[in-house]
């Protein structure tokens, strides 16, 4: 028996995901949200995951400079029903996504990857080539 291979999402689905992530910045970057937090507040949309049928959208998201994430999250999710129906209405697809907010901590993960990278101690082994295996 041959073992199974996993492969990452299809080009149909990055693609998919990619158009969701442009109509919502579309929405937000305009202040079309009938929130007044999110009309106020940039918000970054920074990649949209979709499930593999396409039904699921996992939108992953960043206040501008970090400001309010809780406050925002929580609007965004408020909004939901009425994004989703947006979003709907500029796709031709069969199924409307349910679109999931979640916060995007990469950057925060990338900050942190990055002072401990330029730790004094850190550099002092890399130059000293103690750090390589």
């Amino acid at each position: 028996m041959k073992a199974v291979e996993t492969k990452g999402p299809s080009v149909r689905v990055l693609r998919v995901g990619e158009q969701v992530r442009h109509i919502l910045s579309d929405i937000l970057a305009r202040g079309d949200a009938h929130d007044e937090l999110l009309s106020k507040h940039p918000v970054s949309i920074t990649e949209v995951r979709m499930s593999p049928d396409l039904r699921h959208a996992t939108v992953f998201v960043k206040p501008l400079l970090g400001k309010n994430e809780e406050a925002v999250l929580k609007a965004l999710r408020t909004n939901t029903a009425w994004l989703q129906k947006s979003v709907a209405e500029k796709m031709s697809m069969k199924y409307a996504a349910k679109l999931k907010f979640l916060s995007d901590d990469s950057f925060d993960e990338a900050s942190h990857i990055d002072k401990l990278l330029r730790d004094p101690k850190v550099v002092r082994d890399l130059e000293n080539g103690e750090g390589e295996v």
